[in-house]
């Protein structure tokens, strides 16, 4: 499920600190991503010159994608899975109340 999540898709962080909020994935560097709201840290950052004077920012740090999960549309936490649809383009969907609901389409290349 994990690899399919992409930058620009909102999930629920499912375990740590944070767990239970909801924001859009950032960026996404291997097994890591960088959602908006989530594990935010503090940054101590020094003068750059004498006209700069040090500041203290607040960024979202990366969070390992297993902690995450996709949400429907009542931001509840799905599983998604892959299938190719009547066109032969792969989509990901998810179950509920025992319909296939589309999540998005799967970009491909070749």
């Amino acid at each position: 499920m994990s690899k399919h999540l992409r930058q620009g898709d909102r999930v629920i962080a499912i375990a740590g600190n944070d767990k239970g909020k909801i924001g859009a994935i950032l960026s996404r560097k291997g097994d890591r991503v960088v959602v908006e709201g989530v594990n935010v840290r503090k940054k101590h950052v020094k003068r750059t010159s004498q006209n700069q004077p040090g500041t203290i920012i607040s960024r979202e740090m990366a969070i390992h994608v297993s902690n995450v999960s996709a949400i429907n549309e009542s931001n509840l936490p799905v599983k998604l899975k892959v299938r190719f649809n009547a066109q032969n383009n792969k989509e990901l969907f998810y179950h509920e109340n025992g319909k296939d609901i589309v999540y998005r389409a799967v970009k491909t290349t070749k």
